[in-house]
C-alpha cells in the first residue's frame, strides 16, 4: 500500500513539474529571416581560385531599375534584352555563359529568364536585343522558365514590389559546343549542374523591376 502511494505521488510530481515548464518549452523561438540570395552561383574548379569578371551595361546601372523596354512583352514591355559587356576571362577560357535569374519570383525556386551558352571566348559583349536574335557564331539559347528559348524579360506580379534580376557571366574551360547541352532542353538548373567545376571566372550584375 505504501508503495502504491509513493508511486502515485511521484507520478503527480512529474505532471506538476511538466506543467510548470510548459510555457518555456512550447514557446517558439523567434524566426530567423535570412536575406534571399541573388541567384545560383556556379561552382569553380576543384583546384585554383576563381577570378572576378567586371560587368557593365549601357541599358541600366548595376543595382538600378531596368527600363520598361526590357520587360516581357506580355507585361507591358518590348522584351528587349539589355546590353552587357564584361572583362575578358583567364587565358584558358574556352567559352562564356550568361544567365538571368529572378530569386524573388513567387515560385519557391526562383525563375530563369535567360540562358545563354557556347559564347565564343573572343566575345565579351552582347548587344541590346541580342536575346531575341538568331546567333550566327554558335551561341546557344537554353530553355527559360517561360518554356521558350531566348530572352524572357521581367514580369513580376503587380504590386509584388521590386524583383532583383541577376545577370551572371561565367568564363568556362569548356570548348564549344558544350557536349550534352542542347538549346531546346537545357534549363538553368541543368546548365548550372553541368558547369560544376568548369568555371574559371565569374561576375554578377543586378537590375530591378516592379509593376
Amino acid at each position: 500500500m505504501m508503495t502504491n502511494t509513493l508511486r502515485t505521488s511521484a507520478v503527480l510530481g512529474l505532471f506538476a513539474l511538466s506543467a510548470c515548464n510548459t510555457s518555456s518549452t512550447l514557446t517558439p523561438a523567434a524566426p530567423v529571416i535570412l536575406p534571399s540570395p541573388l541567384g545560383p552561383v556556379l561552382r569553380q574548379p576543384t583546384t585554383g581560385t576563381v577570378a572576378s569578371l567586371s560587368i557593365a551595361s549601357a541599358t541600366f546601372a548595376n543595382g538600378a531599375a531596368q527600363p520598361t523596354s526590357a520587360a516581357f512583352s506580355g507585361c507591358g514591355g518590348q522584351n528587349v534584352s539589355p546590353q552587357l559587356t564584361w572583362s575578358a576571362g583567364p587565358a584558358t577560357t574556352k567559352s562564356y555563359v550568361v544567365t538571368e535569374f529572378d530569386p524573388d519570383a513567387p515560385t519557391g525556386v526562383g525563375f530563369w529568364h535567360w540562358i545563354v551558352f557556347n559564347i565564343p571566348a573572343n566575345v565579351t559583349s552582347l548587344a541590346a536585343g541580342f536575346g531575341t536574335s538568331t546567333p550566327a557564331d554558335g551561341t546557344t539559347f537554353g530553355l527559360t522558365d517561360f518554356g521558350t528559348t531566348g530572352y524572357g524579360g521581367p514580369c513580376p506580379p503587380v504590386g509584388d514590389g521590386p524583383h532583383r534580376y541577376t545577370f551572371t557571366v561565367s568564363a568556362t574551360d569548356l570548348t564549344t559546343p558544350i557536349a550534352g547541352l542542347t538549346g531546346s532542353s537545357t534549363t538553368g538548373a541543368y546548365l548550372t549542374f553541368n558547369l560544376n567545376g568548369h568555371v574559371l571566372a565569374q561576375g554578377t550584375y543586378v537590375g530591378t523591376y516592379s509593376r
